[in-house]
């Protein structure tokens, strides 16, 4: 039977590190109070005049590279981002163009908010089952920084900026992508979005006096829906599979807030062995931190390991997918 699996990835992050220190300086906060609320002790900022495509053409040119794939084989490129280099063109366009991958691949984004590496890795999977498509990449890249707002205390210190991607390929192998369940609930509009910019809302002097051209979230609402859901989803995707918690042997949910993956990871029953996290020294990349964590720890990863991936993200959308990892 066909599948697909993960057959490389890589990730890319700036250089520039802003720390908890340096944040103290710019807006009414201290280490102590962000390393308690949400885990985080650094995070990368993208400091070049440039857009989120920068750092995915970085990531997938090294993608590229390590797993040696000739850019003329790649049949499709999905970008998964909420920071988009403009309302149009695509982002994935751009990438495409950067890595020399326009032989014959196609390209477009999709967005899913911090779901998008979910979401964007099972569309991938549906293409390859079906034969359509034998190589693609799917590369998330998030400049978070250019819709934060430094001066809200409650917000900037949570996101950070970096990239990854992922080449997926056919296998007959028993590995790859099993399964994924994906829910989205538009009631949460109110709780997390970015209010003006959009046809609903153009932006303005107004709306940039406002500071609306920025990430809003109402972290309390964020927080318990987040919880639920990613749990909810995980037991889900988990049951459906007669998966049970000890035969997973990586669990690696969106790095949005240290207290919120331990709080998953807890009515999970899951150990902290089991579960993946890089949010301390990486932040909130949205799309890009559940490759990011990924790329970060493939050096544990072993073929065969049962992972289980959840995300939740602006919409609200969220999801699980249960993965056997074929590297």
């Amino acid at each position: 039977m066909l599948n697909a699996k993960i057959s490389g990835i890589a990730s890319y992050l700036p250089d520039y590190v802003l720390t908890n220190d340096e944040l103290s300086r710019m807006v009414d906060t201290n280490d102590e109070w962000i390393t308690t609320r949400v885990g985080i002790k650094e995070r990368r900022i993208l400091k070049k005049d440039v857009g989120s495509s920068y750092m995915g053409i970085q990531a997938v040119n090294k993608l590229l590279e390590e797993t040696g794939t000739n850019p003329d084989d790649v049949d499709l490129l999905i970008c998964a981002t909420s920071n988009p280099d403009y309302r149009f063109p695509s982002t994935a366009s751009v990438i495409a163009h950067g890595c020399g991958l326009e032989k014959k691949c196609y390209a477009y984004d999709i967005q899913a908010a911090c779901a998008g590496f979910i979401v964007a890795t099972f569309d991938a999977n549906a293409y390859i089952k079906s034969g359509l498509y034998k190589k693609v990449v799917v590369v998330c890249a998030e400049k978070m920084s250019s819709m934060v707002n430094y001066e809200d205390r409650a917000t900037c210190p949570l996101f950070g900026d970096g990239a990854a991607a992922v080449l997926m390929e056919p296998t007959e192998e028993e590995v790859g992508f099993v399964d994924g369940v994906f829910h989205v609930d538009g009631s949460g509009l109110e709780n997390l979005l970015y209010k003006a910019g959009g046809s609903a809302h153009p932006t303005s002097h107004e709306t940039v006096d406002a500071k609306e051209n920025c990430l809003y979230q109402e972290g309390r609402a964020v927080y318990k829906a987040a919880v639920m859901d990613m749990v909810n989803s995980s037991k889900e995707v988990m049951e459906r599979n007669n998966l049970k918690v000890e035969d997973v042997k990586w669990f690696v949910p969106h790095q949005a807030n240290l207290r919120i993956i331990e709080a998953v990871g807890g009515r999970l029953g899951l150990t902290d062995e089991q579960v993946l996290v890089n949010i301390q020294n990486v932040g909130n990349t949205s799309a890009a931190s559940i490759p990011i964590c990924l790329d970060q720890n493939k050096e544990r990863l072993q073929k065969g390991d049962k992972i289980v991936l959840t995300a939740f993200g602006a919409g609200f959308t969220w999801g699980a997918s249960y993965l056997i990892w074929g590297i």
